[in-house]
C-alpha cells in the first residue's frame, strides 16, 4: 500500500511540475524560470547549457557549483564538461550529477544538468527531468525560430555596414538602437572562421557543418554578451564577425589595441576545446575610430584570417598590424606570378621535397641571424662544420648570399611568398 502511494505521489509530482513548466512557457517564461521551478520542486541543482556545456540558465547552490569544480567538470572559462557525464550519471562525492539531452525533431538543442551533492538522483527524479527537458526543448525551439529571424536581419544590416559603408546617419542609428548595440566608439573588427577538417577526419555532411557553424556563432554571441551586452556579433554563414571595444581591458598594457579584450573572448569561445568544439582561426583589424571606418577594418580582419591561417596554421589569432611584408604580398592577386617569382629566386629550394624544406629552414635561420654561422649552428643544433657545409651548398644553389645584401633581400621575400602562396 505504501509502495502504491509513493508511486502515485511521485507521478502526481511529475505531472504537477510538467503543468507548471508548460504554463511558464505559454506565459512567456524563459530558461531561467524553468531551471528555478525544476530545482525548487525536485530539490536539486539544475543547469541548462548549450550542447557543448556553455551555461544558459541555472538554479544551483554554491555547494553544488563547488562539487562540480572539485570533480573537474568545469573548465577555466566556466564551461561545464558535459561530455564527461554519462547518461547513467557520475558520482559527485556522496552525491551524483546527470546530464540529459534536450532534443526536438532529432536535433540536439541543449543539455539539462542535474546536481545533487548530498545523495543519489532517483529514477523518479530522472523521469521528472525528462519532462523538464521536453518543456525546455519547446522553449528553445520557439526562441531559436525568433532568433533566426533576428540574426538574419542583424546580419544583413551589419553586412551592408561593413561592405557598402554607413549610409544615412538616421538609418544607422535607428537599427543600432533597435538591436541594442553599442556603436560610435573605437572598435576592432574580429573575423572568426572554423578551420577546415583535418584530412584524417571523415568528411562532414552539409547538415553537420551547419550545426557546427550555428554552435560557433552562438558561442561568440554568448561570450561577447557576457563581456558587454551591446557588442555586435553576427553570423555571416561561413564566418562570425564581432565588433569588440578597442580600449585596453583592466588598464593592461597591450601589444595591439584591444588585444586584451580579443584574448578574453577568443579564450572564452575556445575553452579547453571539449564538448565537440571545432578549431577556429581569428583575424583582427586595426582600430576603426567610427562607423565610416568599418568597411576598411573588415577587409583588414578578413585578410588577417586568410594570411594568418597560411603562415601560422589553424587555430591562430592574427592582427593585421603584425602581417608585415605578408600584407604587400597578399595584395598581388596572381598567385601564379608569385610562385614563379619564388621559383626564379629559390630554384630547387622551392620544391616540396623534405630536403628542400630542410634547406629552407636553415636558410631562414641564417637570414634571421644575419648569416652568423656560429649562431645559426647553435640554433639548429648543428656542428659548426655542418653549418658551413650547408652555407656552401646554399650559395652553390642561390649565389653569394653571405656577401650580397640584395640577393639576401630577394631570397627573404621569396620565402615569405611561399608562406602566402604555397
Amino acid at each position: 500500500m505504501t509502495i502504491h502511494y509513493d508511486a502515485t505521489h511521485a507521478l502526481a509530482r511529475v505531472d504537477a511540475l510538467h503543468t507548471a513548466l508548460t504554463h511558464l512557457v505559454l506565459e512567456g517564461g524563459d530558461l531561467q524560470q524553468i531551471a528555478a521551478e525544476a530545482a525548487d520542486v525536485l530539490g536539486v541543482g539544475v543547469l541548462l547549457t548549450s550542447t557543448d556545456g556553455r551555461e544558459r540558465a541555472s538554479a544551483l547552490s554554491d555547494e553544488a557549483r563547488t562539487s562540480l569544480t572539485d570533480a573537474r567538470l568545469v573548465d577555466v572559462t566556466g564551461r561545464i564538461r558535459v561530455e564527461r557525464v554519462t547518461d547513467d550519471g557520475m558520482p559527485l562525492g556522496v552525491g551524483e550529477v546527470r546530464a540529459l539531452r534536450v532534443a526536438a525533431g532529432g536535433t540536439d538543442l541543449a543539455r539539462l544538468v542535474c546536481v545533487r551533492p548530498d545523495g543519489p538522483i532517483s529514477e523518479e527524479d530522472v523521469h521528472a527531468l525528462e519532462r523538464v527537458a521536453i518543456v525546455a526543448a519547446l522553449l528553445i525551439t520557439r526562441q531559436s525560430a525568433v532568433s533566426a529571424v533576428e540574426n538574419k536581419y542583424q546580419g544583413d544590416f551589419l553586412r551592408d555596414l561593413l561592405v557598402r559603408g554607413a549610409g544615412e546617419e538616421s538609418y544607422v542609428e535607428e537599427h543600432v538602437s533597435a538591436f541594442g548595440w553599442t556603436m560610435g566608439r573605437p572598435v576592432v573588427v574580429v573575423v572568426a572562421e572554423i578551420d577546415p577538417q583535418p584530412r584524417d577526419e571523415p568528411p562532414a555532411s552539409r547538415e553537420q557543418r551547419r550545426t557546427w557553424q550555428g554552435r560557433f556563432s552562438a558561442a561568440w554571441r554568448q561570450v561577447s554578451h557576457a563581456l558587454e551586452p551591446g557588442i555586435p556579433s553576427v553570423d555571416f554563414s561561413s564566418e562570425v564577425v564581432t565588433l569588440l571595444p578597442a580600449a585596453p581591458s583592466d588598464g593592461a598594457d597591450e601589444t595591439w589595441p584591444g588585444s586584451g579584450v580579443v584574448r578574453r573572448v577568443v579564450t572564452g569561445v575556445a575553452g579547453d576545446k571539449g564538448g565537440g568544439r571545432r578549431s577556429f582561426t581569428v583575424g583582427v583589424s586595426r582600430v576603426a575610430a567610427d562607423v565610416s571606418a568599418l568597411p576598411e577594418a573588415y577587409a583588414q580582419a578578413r585578410r588577417a584570417v586568410e594570411i594568418g591561417r597560411r603562415v601560422h596554421g589553424s587555430g591562430s589569432t592574427t592582427y593585421f598590424d603584425e602581417l608585415g611584408l605578408h600584407r604587400l604580398i597578399a595584395l598581388i592577386p596572381d598567385t601564379g606570378e608569385l610562385r614563379a617569382f619564388a621559383r626564379d629566386v629559390l630554384g630547387p629550394l622551392a620544391d616540396g621535397t623534405t630536403e628542400s624544406a630542410n634547406l629552407r629552414e636553415t636558410l631562414q635561420v641564417l637570414l634571421d641571424t644575419n648569416f652568423n654561422v656560429a649562431e645559426a649552428a647553435r640554433l639548429q643544433f648543428f656542428h659548426y662544420n655542418t653549418m658551413r657545409y650547408r652555407v656552401s651548398k646554399l650559395e652553390r644553389l642561390l649565389g653569394p648570399l653571405s656577401s650580397d645584401p640584395h640577393l639576401r633581400l630577394d631570397v627573404a621575400v621569396a620565402l615569405r611568398v611561399l608562406e602566402v602562396a604555397g
